[in-house]
């Protein structure tokens, strides 16, 4: 799925880097799925579920942003929330904006202190105040003014990434502060993520709803192999679900494997919208012992 770099230099046209940061469950992912116009990021209601920095490719008619969604900065437990932790300062580095996600339902608190006071100065700084179809007019008055105070901005967007508000504000901002650059990817380029890391994140996004509040952060998946469909149409992938512990196993497999079927089967639809067509989806479940605080098992899984 990754795609050569273009270098094209449209006159007058506008690009560059940006990041979108938040505290855990803010809206990050949908919002950068929203400014894309295609899902790039898996979502969740569960905190954590963005463990890469995923690159998202908002395009406009005379600019093209390159926005990284990033996992949720939060107080870490394990070695892998650390290294979560560390794509957050890291998408900070060299980028020309960065989107603040401030919920309108949610007091804004110490997380989003703490995270503000981690913004290199020198950086534009947009607050996007998101889920704002969950409040109403006077709420959401109250809260602008809030933001308004925290900083100096280069810009304060409300947005609904259900409804849509906002979105095109928000990507017409970004695009104007990007410096004069050359269009970077091929018009129509959503993210340059491998296929085989969106297929793994859609059977993760698939598990993590599936078992709702059962062992969501315990769950990883690798992609071991992906036949491409031949003369029956048919993309055959084959995967591996990581678990900590045996009895997470037991929980995944469920009774008789229905679990597992039903992952399989609500993955199945977003993954056969990805590759264009009708997949065999297979998933085997295996322990990988305390994966979450073992270097060389975070290293395995892709962190």
């Amino acid at each position: 799925m990754t795609m050569g770099l273009v270098n094209d230099r449209p006159e007058g046209f506008r690009s560059g880097f940006g990041a979108i940061v938040g505290r855990p469950n803010t809206g990050k992912s949908t919002l950068a799925n929203a400014l894309v116009g295609e899902k790039v990021a898996i979502t969740s209601s569960k905190p954590e579920t963005t463990r890469t920095a995923i690159r998202a490719i908002i395009a406009g008619a005379d600019f093209q942003v390159v926005l990284v969604d990033t996992p949720g900065l939060h107080r870490p437990r394990t070695l892998l929330g650390s290294r979560l932790n560390d794509l957050v300062h890291e998408a900070l580095v060299d980028v020309d904006a960065v989107v603040v996600a401030l919920p309108a339902d949610q007091e804004i608190g110490p997380g989003d202190r703490f995270l503000l006071a981690a913004l290199p100065q020198q950086v534009a700084a947009v607050a996007a105040v998101t889920k704002i179809d969950r409040v109403g007019r006077g709420p959401l008055v109250e809260k602008l003014s809030e933001v308004d105070d925290l900083r100096p901005w280069a810009g304060i967007v409300p947005v609904s990434a259900v409804t849509g508000a906002g979105v095109t504000e928000l990507a017409s901002l970004l695009g104007k502060l990007m410096p004069p650059g050359p269009r970077w990817y091929p018009e129509g380029q959503t993210t340059d993520q491998e296929l085989q890391v969106r297929l793994a994140e859609l059977i993760r996004e698939a598990a993590l709803e599936e078992m709702r509040d059962e062992l969501p952060h315990s769950v990883a998946v690798l992609i071991d192999d992906v036949a491409q469909a031949e003369g029956d149409g048919v993309t055959r992938v084959l995967a591996s679900l990581y678990v900590e512990r045996d009895s997470q196993k037991g929980i995944v497999i469920g009774h008789k494997g229905a679990r597992l079927k039903q992952i399989g089967t609500a993955a199945r639809p977003a993954i056969e919208a990805l590759v264009g067509g009708r997949v065999y989806l297979r998933i085997h479940v295996k322990v990988a012992k305390d994966w979450q605080r073992d270097p060389k098992l975070l290293k395995k899984l892709g962190f």
